[in-house]
């Protein structure tokens, strides 16, 4: 067993967690965070932010909301003019 260490393990999650490393690497991290239940909590953080904000962004307001906005928006545009 080769271990990459947390702090390596820490420093280079993102790009292992977007597969932006070569193999070699990549699996010294997985290894690492079969090993290491705290940089295995800090990979499953950071994967659960990733889903959650890539869904957020999917999902459009419904527009009734958009409208109230866009009215908010406008009336504060011309009261300040």
């Amino acid at each position: 067993m080769t271990d990459c260490g947390c702090e390596k393990a820490r420093k280079d999650l993102e790009e292992y967690l977007r597969n932006e490393m070569c193999a070699t690497e990549h699996a010294d991290i997985r290894e690492h965070l079969e090993h290491c239940p705290a940089c295995r909590d800090e990979a499953l953080v950071a994967t659960t932010l990733t889903d959650v904000l890539a869904r957020a962004c999917k999902e459009s307001a419904p527009e009734t909301l958009r409208d109230q906005v866009m009215a908010t928006l406008r009336a504060a545009q011309a009261s300040h003019h």
